[in-house]
């Protein structure tokens, strides 16, 4: 039987979302719903996941990039009205960031990972997140010197 706390997991493609596939064994314990960017790979998630797909927006192409990012913004806060989630989950990049500062909005936990790559300087997601976290969790033990208030979690992998 699931518990009553609704999860909604976030990432961008790639190895965020890698990362946040490991959390699987949460998608037992509790109703959760994904989101992520849309890919021809990310599209196949819907048939084994419930999840939502916002538009992909890498930031090599910055005046597309902040159409396609305030496109994100608005389709995050319908996504979050619509799955009412208890927490949100996120091991980042900048698709995440903005779910964060809604749920927070909606007085809901914040759980950020940071990426496994970083282990000697911050993600500028992780920045942004940090101050606003309710758990900020690094997979590296020398990431603490980074951020003071993060719990070392190890490795996800």
């Amino acid at each position: 039987m699931k518990k009553n706390k609704k999860l909604l997991l976030i990432s961008s493609i790639g190895g965020h979302l890698t990362q946040l596939l490991q959390l699987k064994p949460l998608f037992e314990k509790y109703e959760y719903h994904l989101v992520t960017e849309k890919s021809e790979i990310t599209k196949q998630l819907k048939d084994t996941y419930p999840t939502s797909l916002l538009v992909y927006g890498a930031r090599n192409y910055p005046f597309r990039y902040i159409f396609k990012f305030s496109y994100n913004i608005i389709k995050s806060f319908f996504i979050f009205l619509r799955e009412r989630p208890d927490v949100v989950i996120t091991t980042g990049v900048h698709t995440a960031v903005p779910m964060c500062y809604i749920a927070k909005l909606f007085r809901k936990k914040v759980i950020f990972i940071e990426s496994f790559a970083k282990s000697s300087s911050p993600t500028l997601a992780g920045r942004m997140v940090y101050p606003i976290a309710d758990l900020f969790i690094v997979q590296w033990e020398s990431m603490l010197d980074v951020y003071p208030n993060a719990v070392y979690g190890g490795s996800i992998y």
